[in-house]
């Protein structure tokens, strides 16, 4: 059976998160072109009270056909944000109807906010003592609430297993495709990336959307030295390299860097390689040794490494992973 991903649609949501998961999961098709149900996901929309409307933050509001009920049956549920949370933001406590709701939910079920639907998870003292992020805004408030939540407000999205976080409204997007990615794989999250016209992965974190007081005018980037290296992964790359293609100096492009990405160049250098070979893994036949080599990081060892503390598994485990579901599905 497929996937079945129910989102919980509270008064006064965002129409936009709303719909990130609908069009996410619901893009989501088998790499089989045989496969006579292609659809990975199913995607449903339930209120916390019967049928009917619920209010947005638009001049209009949705009929929503599913009550609470819905949570019994969904293997992830997705919690967008909302701006009459109430007491959930308040004061850091579940209302009655959610707290109905949330008893449906079965303990295996995957939980997923996007933006300040974090309140409600943590609320329902799912977040008490992991990791959790939401928009940089909240972040501060949000901590102050729940003192239990290990909060970091400096990066897209946090997956902690069976609990994933996002933050503000667009990094919706980023964590969907990453949860499609982890599911099945890079071709089918980057599949979906280009009819949603988006990019299938965005470098760095919340920093560099939050705006400084008196904003640096800038003419030049390191857009280009991205660019450059992207085009020889396999090949070594030195910092001073990547700042000759911007005529910048190791001190200035380094800061530059971090201040347009959200890392250092050796962190997405490090980024980009773990992409390309999983890429390589999934897609090709080659070698581990091959693998390693062409997505620049030289051995075997280097790559194990590299990829056991991105993604937890080693590149044998990926492969044999996500190339066999690849030939399942």
């Amino acid at each position: 059976m497929r996937h079945r991903v129910v989102v919980l649609a509270l008064d006064g949501l965002l129409p936009f998160e709303l719909g990130i998961p609908q069009r996410i999961f619901g893009g989501a098709r088998s790499a089989d072109p045989g496969d006579p149900d292609p659809n990975l996901y199913e995607v449903v929309t339930c209120s916390v009270r019967p049928p009917g409307p619920v209010t947005t933050d638009a001049d209009f509001t949705i009929m929503v056909p599913l009550g609470p009920e819905a949570l019994a049956t969904a293997d992830t549920v997705v919690v967008p944000a909302s701006y009459e949370l109430g007491p959930v933001h308040d004061e850091g406590r579940l209302t009655d109807e959610l707290a109905v709701a949330f008893a449906y939910i079965r303990p295996d079920t995957r939980l997923v906010s996007i933006c300040t639907g974090s309140y409600v998870l943590a609320a329902a003292g799912r977040l008490d003592g992991r990791p959790a992020t939401t928009h940089w805004s909240s972040a501060d408030h949000f901590q102050q609430l729940f003192p239990r939540v290990r909060v970091d407000p400096d990066v897209l999205f946090i997956d902690d297993g069976d609990i994933l976080t996002s933050a503000g409204v667009a990094a919706g997007i980023d964590l969907c495709l990453h949860i499609v990615r982890r599911d099945h794989g890079t071709a089918v999250a980057n599949d979906v990336a280009r009819r949603m016209v988006v990019p299938p992965h965005r470098d760095g974190g919340q920093a560099q959307y939050i705006q400084r007081p008196v904003p640096e005018r800038r003419s030049a980037t390191t857009t280009g030295a991205r660019a450059w290296a992207l085009g020889r992964l396999d090949r070594p790359i030195l910092l001073r390299d990547m700042a000759q293609q911007e005529s910048m100096s190791v001190r200035t492009f380094t800061r530059r860097f971090r201040d347009e990405v959200g890392i250092s160049p050796g962190q997405w250098l490090t980024q980009q390689r773990v992409e390309r070979a999983r890429g390589l893994l999934e897609s090709t036949d080659l070698s581990v040794d091959q693998v390693a080599r062409d997505a620049g990081f030289g051995t075997p060892t280097s790559l194990r490494q590299h990829m056991q503390a991105a993604l937890g598994v080693s590149p044998t485990v990926y492969r044999r992973t996500f190339r066999a579901g690849a030939r399942s599905r």
